[in-house]
């Protein structure tokens, strides 16, 4: 019963403000509402306290979600106290104070893993991030699992159809990017980004010409030269060697196909590389087992095959493969992606880092204890904190940095705020030395599963903020932005702490 009334005094509450959000509030109108709203409060924190459920002071949480969130914090809070009142109602009557609040407690356990544990305690907040980011982390293990089995099956198909040919040998394709590393900035609308490795055909190698080291614009390219296959352990039966017998392959109508339409010049071109295996996909896709639940198309794009999958009742997939060639046996590749703001020639390849990134997150996922909130906290950053001034990039690197120092037991649900306003404070020690340095470059502490090449340990590391330096109006406003984000951190953490 008691539930009840607390339901109606929120319920009348929120309804008596619901006109007058969208405008602002006069003095008199602010008066009138914030004794109106402590009206409520009075009456909804004293039945809250006759049956100790809670100390907060609702009234106060739905007039500040009222200036500041709008309509929708309010919507989103009433659900929510609906949810919590509607599942406390069913909860057994009990006389015994201690089993009460067991069973009335909702566990941040429950919302990192889906099962119930004790969270009396815990800052509204981060309950209420924890929740949202478990259903979007759940939505994403479900896509990862569909695009991966789809793009092995396809895979599968076209190193079946390549078999005896002299096209690029696509190997096993690499899960990458943040939907692969147990985070989105994009939430369920998160873009599945799989790097397909390039091996060259027989009789053929790659060779990388690289740019300057340090350089994040460096022109990478990808040189393809003949390789010797006279000798016996060379010798493919009845194929004559390119390199010392031309004329001969020339004569039974066989040439390097590589060369002839994948290069451009001498030059492993990424556009021609993309529209072959665009075509690929059209071609196999009546053959794939995921044809009969998933309707297919393709988008366009110049250097890597994009895909939305949609289902039937109209969920998409959005799916992105990009190819790269490998450097030595690294983890570093160059990649047919490159920046959509600058023009790239198609011969020239950007350098990746985007699969020593996702070790760097699984090694992570495997050390953490059970619980920890560091996926949270980047998610909070690069979605609901996010400004055109810092990009998810900038957010991970930051986090990556303090991943690498803190210890990751200190990433747990109780200490979430202080964590937040860690990954704030390292960002504002950055931008007020106008120096981010990327993750990979001379990094004394770098986990030794993951391989760099030997110059990449001794580099200077390479200034993310270098754009800083050279601007200092974009600096001044990169403070000025960071300085909103603390503020609205702050408002958020009076929610709930």
């Amino acid at each position: 019963m008691a539930a009840k009334k607390v339901l109606a005094l929120l319920v009348l509450t929120i309804c008596q403000l619901l006109p007058m959000l969208g405008n602002k509030l006069d003095d008199g109108k602010h008066e009138r509402v914030q004794q109106r709203v402590e009206q409520r409060s009075l009456e909804t924190t004293r039945l809250l306290q006759e049956h100790e459920w809670s100390s907060l002071d609702w009234g106060a949480l739905v007039f500040a979600a009222l200036q500041q969130w709008q309509r929708w914090a309010i919507a989103d809070l009433f659900f929510r106290l609906c949810w919590w009142l509607w599942k406390r109602s069913r909860q057994p009557d009990s006389s015994d104070d201690e089993e009460s609040s067991s069973s009335s407690s909702t566990g941040l356990e429950e919302e990192g893993s889906g099962e119930d544990s004790n969270d009396e305690g815990h800052p509204l907040m981060t309950r209420t991030f924890a929740k949202r980011i478990w259903w979007s982390v759940q939505s994403m293990a479900y896509g990862r699992q569909v695009v991966e089995e789809l793009v092995g099956d396809l895979l599968a198909v076209f190193q079946e159809r390549l078999s005896t040919s002299f096209f690029p040998v696509l190997q096993p394709a690499i899960g990458v990017g943040s939907a692969f590393e147990g985070w989105s900035p994009c939430g369920h609308d998160a873009v599945y980004r799989l790097l397909v490795p390039l091996k060259p055909p027989h009789g053929h190698a790659f060779r990388l010409e690289l740019g300057t080291a340090g350089q994040m614009l460096a022109k990478n390219c990808v040189r393809v030269e003949l390789e010797c296959t006279c000798t016996r352990d060379q010798r493919v039966e009845d194929m004559p060697c390119f390199l010392h017998h031309p004329e001969e392959a020339l004569q039974r109508n066989l040439e390097s196909t590589l060369l002839s339409t994948f290069c451009t010049g001498f030059y492993l071109d990424a556009q021609k590389i993309a529209r072959w295996f665009q075509n690929l996909v059209i071609s196999a896709w009546g053959e794939m087992p995921q044809s009969r639940h998933y309707s297919m198309e393709v988008l366009p794009s110049s250097r890597s095959c994009k895909l939305r999958l949609t289902n039937a009742s109209g969920r998409s997939l959005l799916v992105e493969m990009v190819f790269g060639v490998q450097r030595g046996d690294s983890d570093i590749f160059l990649s047919s992606q490159a920046a959509e703001d600058t023009f790239t020639p198609s011969t020239t390849w950007a350098e990746t880092y985007a699969v020593a990134e996702v070790k760097f997150f699984r090694r992570m996922a495997r050390q953490a204890p059970r619980d920890t909130l560091y996926l949270n906290c980047l998610q909070l950053c690069a979605s609901i904190l996010v400004s055109a001034g810092f990009s998810s990039y900038t957010w991970k690197t930051d986090v990556m940095h303090l991943l690498n120092t803190l210890p990751l037991s200190s990433w747990n649900r109780w200490d979430f705020m202080i964590r937040l306003q860690d990954i704030m404070g390292y960002l504002h020690g950055c931008l007020e030395e106008k120096r981010l340095d990327h993750f990979f470059f001379g990094n004394e502490n770098m986990p030794e599963d993951i391989i760099l090449p030997a110059a990449f340990r001794a580099a200077e590391p390479i200034n993310l903020f270098q754009c800083l330096v050279q601007d200092p109006a974009a600096h001044a406003k990169a403070l000025r932005e960071l300085e909103e984000l603390q503020d609205r951190l702050t408002r958020l953490q009076g929610f709930g702490v």
